[in-house]
């Protein structure tokens, strides 16, 4: 059988090419059926800092910030009316 071999690459001797590449493609065929699975079936991993929005969550604490105090200073201002007389100027 090893006369009628055709080796894909240059050899002196016909016979131990040929048991070479049986050895190599029987080594090959091990290492293939006995390979795992590699595709990642996960999940993609979620990052804090985009979940969490945090550039929005300090926007709107600053918006509170500036409610509160706006309804502050119109409640002083409502406060030193009901101290005062409370007349209406009609000029």
């Amino acid at each position: 059988m090893h006369k009628s071999y055709q080796s894909t690459g240059p050899a002196s001797n016909r016979f131990l090419k040929k048991k070479w590449d049986d050895k190599y493609y029987s080594d090959h065929r091990i290492l293939v059926r006995d390979a795992q699975p590699c595709i990642d079936t996960r999940p993609p991993q979620t990052y804090l800092h985009i979940h969490m929005k945090f550039k929005k969550h300090q926007l709107e604490e600053e918006r509170t910030s500036i409610i509160e105090r706006d309804n502050r200073i119109l409640l002083e201002k409502v406060a030193h009316i009901m101290k005062t007389t409370g007349s209406v100027d009609s000029h």
